[in-house]
């Protein structure tokens, strides 16, 4: 579902409409980016899929500066991508993944971008169930209907 790369994140500009909106000085950060295919992802944290961080901080042309880093108390950061990206409104990225153990909430995902922090907020939602468990009700096989 969203895969790290330019293409795989761009979108129709009709799904921004949650982006958060910039910063005065033109920073902003997020958690994730609508699709074409799926909306309501910005800033929320989706298990079983590959999570984004996204920044727009100003930089040396459409690049943000090397220095930019992402961090969260709840994920790991890694794989940062320094450049522009189609379709979305960022020019720095990284992979995350939520760190074992982190209970459904709230949480602050922050970017440091030119010496300063800027903070956006994202849930994290209660694990599904994906299978049924053992020793529930099962539906009958229909032998006993009249």
């Amino acid at each position: 579902m969203l895969a790290i790369g330019a293409a795989s994140l761009a979108g129709p500009a009709t799904g921004f409409a949650q982006q958060p909106q910039p910063d005065p000085g033109g920073v902003t950060v997020q958690l994730n980016d609508d699709t074409a295919y799926e909306l309501g992802l910005v800033n929320k944290y989706v298990r079983g899929d590959s999570n984004v961080a996204l920044a727009q901080c100003p930089g040396d042309g459409l690049k943000a500066p090397a220095s930019t880093t992402f961090s969260s108390p709840v994920l790991s950061v890694g794989k940062y991508d320094y450049g522009p990206l189609i379709g979305v409104p960022a020019n720095v990225s990284a992979e995350v993944e939520l760190k074992e153990g982190t209970a459904p909430g709230s949480y602050p995902l922050t970017v440091n971008c030119n010496g300063k922090s800027y903070t956006a907020t994202f849930s994290v939602p209660a694990r599904q169930v994906g299978a049924v468990p053992s020793g529930s009700a099962h539906a009958g096989d229909g032998s006993m209907a009249s």
